[in-house]
């Protein structure tokens, strides 16, 4: 029987395990990123492998209750010496990591080499479990990692209100007696459950991706707790379906670096694309930010050339702005083309002035100016010849709430620490 036929065989197996593992894998991820306990997977997951292997030694066989029973063993110790070191010695959670990482790792591949050269036959394909093989999936692998997916999930449910309040405020937790140290195990025995269960098909060396990588792309997309699970589980079962596909169609592909690859390609996605912490969105809107801050100066700045000849509808040509404040020549250009067709300025020829709206907006920008500067004389005590490159970069972040308030709080004054008139508020 060929892999591609053996593998349609098994193709519904093969699916239903995946799905289960990523949705488990994802939930359970959510809190261990919430936590910033990712590296505690990956020691966990690498820690494994010395289980699978004294599973497979004490049943001469790769029966699944054996390997499971094994891996969730040396797994559930691994996280266990992890605190052990931390709490009894002065290392750093950092270094406790990757000392059991390290160990757990060598001591599995140690056992597995010992395997391969016992001439067991049973022992073909173990080595799947490095970086995962998901032609390996039987029924009845797949009919123990729905049970102990489905009773992960359970357990999650169940103890979500215990599980959030741990992960955000364990101070909080202990402080109402909740029993901090049980709750803590319960969600560390079942994410050690949901890493067992996935090493068969991601493998020992990648499965803290798909612990953590899904909830690190949701993370992306909302701070929303429910909806943080629910995008990483879609996010999870995608990449997973897709990975184990891609590996079903090209042979002696591992199925946990195809499904890594995919996590990997939606995370960048979402790094890039994402609203609200996306580069491209903090890219619009620092755009957005600097053209605001351009064209408040430029209508600022033409205000004042107007305060100064007491003509507010007087044309004032680039040369004039220039004079008063330095732009650099394609950002002028721009600023003027953008405030004209917004309405704030009025061109003629060469020249510019300020609309009716245009006055507006530059009489307070000029206003908010001043009154900063005040600020910063009467309550920071800086010299009035210190204070205008302050008051040029606060001027553009007050809202007219903070206006209000900071007016009253200044006793509504007439001029600034240069003597300049404040203008009123219309």
């Amino acid at each position: 029987m060929t892999y591609i036929d053996f593998l349609l065989q098994n193709i519904h197996h093969v699916y239903i395990g995946i799905i289960l593992i990523c949705t488990a894998s994802a939930i359970v991820g959510c809190f261990t990123f919430l936590r910033k306990r990712a590296l505690l997977g990956d020691t966990i997951a690498h820690a494994s492998l010395p289980g699978v292997c004294i599973g497979f030694i004490i049943s001469g066989t790769k029966h699944p209750v054996y390997i499971t029973l094994g891996a969730f063993s040396t797994g559930l110790l691994s996280a266990y010496l992890v605190d052990y070191i931390v709490n009894k010695s002065k290392l750093k959670s950092d270094v406790a990591l990757g000392i059991v990482l390290s160990i757990g790792f060598s001591v599995g591949i140690l056992l597995l080499t010992s395997i391969q050269h016992s001439n067991n036959a049973a022992q073909s394909g173990l080595d799947g479990f490095i970086f995962g093989k998901v032609a390996s999936l039987l029924q009845s692998d797949v009919m123990i990692m729905a049970g102990i997916a489905i009773a992960v999930i359970v357990i999650t449910i169940l103890f979500m209100k215990e599980f959030v309040l741990i992960s955000f405020d364990p101070s909080f937790a202990k402080s109402i007696g909740l029993p901090y140290e049980k709750i803590e195990f319960l969600l560390t025995a079942i994410t050690v459950l949901t890493i067992v269960i996935g090493i068969q098909t991601i493998g020992v060396v990648l499965m803290a991706a798909l612990l953590i990588t899904p909830s690190a792309i949701a993370r992306f997309w909302t701070d929303r707790l429910s909806k943080m699970i629910f995008i990483a589980i879609v996010a999870s079962i995608f990449c997973g379906i897709m990975g184990a596909y891609l590996s079903s169609q090209i042979p002696n592909l591992p199925t946990g670096p195809s499904i890594v690859m995919f996590l990997s390609i939606v995370a960048l996605l979402s790094f890039v694309f994402s609203p609200n912490k996306g580069i491209v969105y903090k890219y619009l809107l620092k755009a957005k930010n600097n053209q605001k801050i351009l064209e408040e100066n430029i209508l600022k700045t033409i205000y004042q050339l107007g305060e100064a000849n007491k003509r507010f509808d007087a044309y004032f040509t680039k040369k004039d702005i220039l004079e008063k404040k330095i732009f650099q020549n394609f950002q002028l250009n721009k600023g003027l083309k953008q405030l004209k067709n917004k309405g704030y300025l009025i061109q003629s020829d060469e020249s510019w002035k300020l609309s009716k709206e245009g006055k507006i907006k530059g009489q307070r920008i000029t206003r908010l100016h001043r009154l900063w500067e005040i600020y910063l004389t009467q309550f920071l005590h800086l010299s009035p010849d210190h204070v205008h490159d302050d008051a040029e970069t606060i001027e553009h972040l007050i809202t007219p709430e903070i206006e209000d308030k900071l007016t009253e709080l200044l006793g509504y004054p007439k001029v600034d620490p240069h003597q300049m008139e404040i203008p009123y508020k219309d």
